[in-house]
């Protein structure tokens, strides 16, 4: 694993902090996640590496880090993932080397991870803080995964079965340090904002 730079940036600071945020499909997580990592300076978002196939509208480095199944396991046995998972068939990982330097300089480093990842990372690096993001109903993530017009009703009721599985999950396993409900946009971001300053704040007084 690259090690990073003995040198420090005017920009480094000691207050890096790894941010892990949940939810499940169709309830505006991503939708927060930029508004956290537009409204906090030094906030980096990890982009992951995965198997699933680059559309026209993905960015290389940008969305994913696009990747054969090879390489992804190649990856996975040589230890370079934080977390790594299969979602509807495909693989998706955190790459550790990046991560690790971005917390070494200072930065609020926000991962987009589902539960079963947050608690490998959490296994790991047991200082990152966790939230999980929660619809105002059940109603609202089906009436949200019907609007994206993505899917047959099928695969919706299929996802929203998933939906509700992860929210049991997130409450029963004991990894998540705060619930948001994504009740209204800015507000949802808002609060998120604040539980992340309020969690670098307490940490910089211990």
């Amino acid at each position: 694993m690259p090690h990073a730079p003995d040198h420090r940036l005017p920009t480094d600071t000691d207050d890096g902090m790894l941010l892990i945020i949940s939810g499940p499909s169709g309830v505006g997580k991503t939708t927060i996640t930029r508004g956290v990592e537009r409204t906090i300076p030094d906030a980096v978002f990890s982009v992951s590496a995965t198997t699933r196939a680059k559309t026209e509208a993905d960015v290389e480095g940008v969305d994913y880090h696009f990747v054969s199944d090879e390489e992804f396991e190649r990856m996975r046995r040589g230890g370079e993932f934080l977390e790594s998972a299969g979602v509807y068939g495909k693989k998706y990982g955190t790459p550790r080397a990046w991560v690790l330097e971005q917390l070494k300089r200072g930065r609020l480093v926000i991962l987009e991870i589902d539960v079963e990842g947050a608690k490998q990372v959490k296994a790991g690096i047991p200082g990152a803080f966790a939230m999980f993001i929660l619809p105002p109903s059940e109603e609202d993530v089906l009436a949200r995964l019907r609007a994206r017009k993505r899917e047959s009703e099928e695969q919706i009721q299929q996802r929203f079965g998933h939906a509700k599985r992860e929210i049991e999950a997130a409450r029963a396993c004991g990894v998540y340090d705060t619930f948001i409900i994504n009740d209204e946009r800015q507000r949802a971001i808002d609060e998120a904002v604040a539980r992340v300053n309020e969690a670098r704040q307490a940490r910089r007084c211990v």
